[in-house]
């Protein structure tokens, strides 16, 4: 599986949320500023993570995006599984599935667990690293300069 920039961006625009708005809502225009992402492509994910309950909007003129949940509730892996139209690293992964449309041997292929497991073990990682995690990881990076 290859990340987007749905994934990148996903999370830059959290990290952004949890650094900016402690207490209150932020504009993505500033966001948008201070990512150097565009404010349409910030505006598409946003309407993803809302719904996924991972940030909240406001409206008015004080309004923008917080999140929704602790910083350390909310795990990488969470943010790629929303963003990405598929988290498996080959079609025959899914888990349930032992057929996919690209290889006709997927249910009785023996190297089909590879990329299960590979799935699996990427998104293990990903869920162990949490917005607060690379936070904390960030500041003693800043620290050290």
């Amino acid at each position: 599986m290859r990340l987007t920039t749905k994934s990148r961006y996903g999370t830059r625009l959290i990290l952004d949320l949890a650094v900016y708005g402690r207490g209150k809502p932020v504009p993505l225009s500033e966001i948008s500023s201070r990512q150097n992402i565009s404010l349409k492509y910030l505006e598409q994910l946003t309407s993803k993570l809302k719904k996924a309950g991972l940030i909240t909007s406001h409206r008015g003129p004080f309004g923008g995006h917080m999140l929704a949940r602790p910083p350390e509730d909310i795990s990488v892996g969470s943010i790629v599984r929303i963003l990405e139209e598929s988290t498996v690293i080959t079609d025959c992964a899914e888990q349930e599935n032992k057929t996919c449309s690209v290889c006709d041997k997927a249910g009785e292929c023996l190297s089909r667990w590879v990329w299960v497991e590979a799935s699996r073990a990427m998104f293990d990682c990903l869920d162990k690293i949490t917005i607060a995690g690379l936070l904390a990881n960030g500041n003693k990076k800043i620290k050290k300069k």
